[in-house]
C-alpha cells in the first residue's frame, strides 16, 4: 500500500452538518488558513441529512421564545444533566445559522405574513420550524463548502487522532477505494463523525436498517477515547419512537402540529407531548407492556387536504422511502394508524445526552481537539445545535492554532496503526466483518437494550472485553471490507463504554434511556452529576463523576418536573 503525507492547518472529519459548517466557519474566519474536510463517504450525500431533512426542532426565533427559554425547556428534559453554557449556544446562535442557511438557498417554511411558521412538539415553546422542502440541503451545504475554497478529500476514513506533547497533531486513516495509508498533519482536529447509529441491531435484524445512517459507526466516540478525552453521559442511550418494520421515525413531531398524536389501541392518547424524551419513550415502554398495545401515530381523524400536507412534508425529505413503504402494505394515513415500535439502541447526544465531552467553545478535554454535532456532549441538539456547534468549532479552532507549528508524527505510532488496519487482508479468508458485527450488537440487544439488569450487563461487558480476539479473526478482501472491519472495531468501543457506563450509575435517570431495574428511581443525592470517562495512562477505561457546571438560566428541579403521561 501506498502512503499519502497530507498537510494542513484544521483538519475537520466527517463532512456531514457539523463538519461542512465546521470547514465553512473556519475558512470564513481565516480566508489565508488551509481547512481541509475529510470524508469517508462523498460530501454530496453524506451524513444524517444526506437525504434532506423536513424541519428544524430546535429554532429558537426572536419574538417567539428566548435563548433563556430554550435552555430551561432542555433542563427539564433531559433531568438536569447538562451543561447549560453549551446548551445555550444553540439558543444564542441558532436563529443567526437558520438566517444564513436561507442566504445559501435553504428554504423554512413561512406564514401568509412572511414570518417562520413555527410549531409547537415540545412540552414548552415552539421550536419546530418545517423545511417541506429540504431535500437538497447537503447539496446546498457542499455547493458552499466549495465557494469557500475549504478543500475535501473524499472516501478517506480516519481511523486515529494523533496526540503528542499533550496536544493534537493530526490524524491517520486509510483511502476506503485505494487502500492508501494516509497521514494528515494538522494543528487542530474537529471530530464530526455523528452518533454511533450501529451499536444496537434493528428488529429487521438487517446491519444497516438502523434509524440513525448506518455510516455512522461511532468513529468519532472511539477516536476521541483513543486519543485521550473524556466522554461523557454514555449511559444514556438513543432511543427513538419508530414506524414498525421500517428504520424511520413515523415523525409525530412533524404530524403533531397538524393534529395527530400517539395512540395506544384503542385509539386514546397517553402522552401529552410528541417530543422525542426518555420519558415520552417511558410511557411508550410501558403502554407496550400494557395490554393497550400496540401503539400508534394516529391521523385518520383529520380532513384529507391536512393528511395530504404530511404526506407531501412526509414523503419527499430525510426518507422518501416512507410513502413506498406505507404503499407496498396498502396502508392509507386516511384509515389506517402508522404502527409505531421501539428502536434499536444507539449513542447521540444530538438526540439525547451521550458524547465526547465538550465545552462551550467545543473543545474537548485534549488541547486542539474539538468534536460537534451529534457526537459532543450538548444533549437534545439536533440540526441546528450541530449545525451551531460546528460552527463554534471553526472559530474557536482558529483562534487556537495562531502561533502553532505542524508536529512530525510519531514514527511508531505510525507504524502500528498501520500494522493494526491492514491486518484483515491478511486474512482473505477470515471471518466476514458482517458475522463480527452481527454477533456483536446482538450481544449489545441481549444484555443492554433498557430496562437495564445488573446481571445481563456484566455479562454483555464480559463479552465486549473478549470480542478482540474475535476482531483479530476478521478478513477483508479489499479496501472497502477493510472500512467495514474498522467500523466494527469503534463499534465495539462504543459497546464496552455503553456497558460500563450503564454499569456505573447506580440509578435510573432520563426515562427508558437508562431505566434499571435495580435501581428504578431517580437519586438526586448520589447522582445529580455527569459519568465520564476516559482512556487512562495504562490502557484501561476509567470512570469517575464529574460535578454539574453552576446554571446560568434558574431552574428548580425538585418543583418542576417533565412529565408527558396522560393520567
Amino acid at each position: 500500500m501506498n502512503t499519502q503525507h497530507l498537510q494542513t492547518d484544521f483538519l475537520v472529519i466527517g463532512g456531514g452538518t457539523a463538519g461542512t459548517m465546521a470547514g465553512i466557519k473556519a475558512k470564513q474566519a481565516n480566508p489565508d488558513a488551509n481547512v481541509l474536510i475529510l470524508e469517508k463517504a462523498n460530501i454530496r450525500r453524506s451524513g444524517a441529512i444526506a437525504m434532506g431533512m423536513d424541519g428544524v426542532n430546535t429554532a429558537v426565533i426572536p419574538g417567539n421564545s428566548t435563548p433563556e427559554q430554550y435552555v430551561r425547556e432542555i433542563t427539564l428534559a433531559n433531568d438536569g444533566i447538562l451543561n447549560q453554557k453549551a446548551v445555550y449556544q444553540t439558543g444564542r446562535w441558532g436563529f443567526e445559522v437558520i438566517q444564513e442557511l436561507e442566504r445559501w438557498g435553504v428554504k423554512f417554511q413561512k406564514d401568509h405574513a412572511g414570518n417562520y411558521d413555527l410549531k409547537q412538539v415540545h412540552r414548552v415553546g415552539k421550536y419546530v420550524l418545517p423545511m417541506p422542502e429540504g431535500k437538497d440541503l447537503k447539496k446546498i451545504l457542499s455547493r458552499q463548502v466549495k465557494r469557500e475554497k475549504v478543500r475535501v478529500t473524499n472516501r478517506v476514513m480516519a481511523t486515529r487522532v494523533m496526540v503528542q506533547d499533550n496536544r493534537v497533531v493530526g490524524a491517520v486513516g486509510f483511502d476506503v477505494r485505494k487502500g492508501d495509508f494516509v497521514v494528515i498533519q494538522a494543528k487542530a482536529v474537529v471530530l464530526c463523525t455523528g452518533a454511533c447509529g450501529r451499536l444496537g441491531l434493528p428488529a429487521s435484524g438487517y446491519l444497516y436498517g438502523t434509524y440513525e445512517n448506518p455510516t455512522n459507526a461511532g468513529d468519532g466516540y472511539s477516536m476521541a477515547y483513543h486519543a485521550g478525552a473524556e466522554l461523557t453521559n454514555i449511559e444514556c442511550f438513543q432511543i427513538n419512537p419508530l414506524i414498525k418494520d421500517y428504520n424511520g421515525p413515523a415523525c409525530a413531531y412533524v404530524a403533531s402540529p397538524f393534529g395527530a398524536y400517539t395512540a395506544n389501541a384503542e385509539g386514546n392518547r397517553f402522552i401529552s407531548c410528541d417530543y422525542w424524551s426518555g420519558q415520552m419513550m417511558l410511557e411508550i415502554w410501558k403502554e407496550l407492556n400494557s395490554g393497550k398495545g400496540p401503539v400508534h401515530l394516529k391521523m385518520y381523524h383529520l380532513d384529507d387536504d391536512t393528511i395530504a400536507e404530511i404526506e407531501r412534508i412526509l414523503w419527499s425529505n430525510e426518507r422518501p422511502s416512507r410513502g413506498r413503504f406505507h404503499a407496498g402494505r396498502s396502508e392509507n394515513y386516511r384509515t389506517d394508524g402508522v404502527e409505531m415500535n421501539i428502536s434499536e439502541i444507539g449513542l447521540c447526544s444530538g438526540h439525547s445526552a451521550s458524547g465526547v465531552w465538550v465545552n462551550e467553545k467545543a473543545e474537548t478535554t485534549v488541547p486542539g481537539l474539538y468534536a460537534a454535532g451529534d457526537m459532543a456532549s450538548v444533549p437534545h441538539n439536533y440540526m441546528i445545535g450541530a449545525f451551531v456547534s460546528g460552527r463554534l468549532s471553526g472559530i474557536n479552532a482558529m483562534e487556537y492554532i495562531q502561533g502553532l507549528e505542524h508536529v512530525d508524527p510519531d514514527p511508531d505510532f505510525l507504524a502500528a496503526e498501520k500494522a493494526r488496519i491492514y491486518a484483515p487482508l491478511d486474512r482473505p479468508n477470515g471471518i466476514p466483518h458482517t458475522q463480527v458485527e452481527y454477533k456483536l450488537r446482538r450481544y449489545v440487544n441481549d444484555y443492554l437494550q433498557p430496562p437495564k439488569s445488573p446481571t445481563k450487563m456484566d455479562i454483555g461487558l464480559a463479552a465486549f472485553e473478549r470480542y478482540p480476539e474475535t476482531l483479530d479473526l476478521m478478513g477483508a478482501r479489499d479496501p472497502h471490507e477493510l472500512m467495514r472491519c474498522m467500523e466494527v472495531h469503534f463499534i465495539r468501543d462504543c459497546a464496552e463504554m455503553a456497558a460500563r457506563a450503564s454499569i456505573y450509575r447506580k440509578e435510573s435517570r432520563w426515562g427508558l434511556y437508562h431505566y434499571r431495574l435495580d435501581y428504578p428511581e431517580k437519586n438526586d443525592a448520589e447522582w445529580f452529576c455527569h459519568v465520564n470517562l476516559k482512556k487512562n495512562e495504562a490502557g484501561q477505561m476509567e470512570l469517575c463523576k464529574r460535578p454539574i457546571e453552576p446554571y446560568i438560566v434558574d431552574v428548580n428541579l425538585q418543583q418542576e418536573v417533565y412529565d408527558v403521561a396522560v393520567r
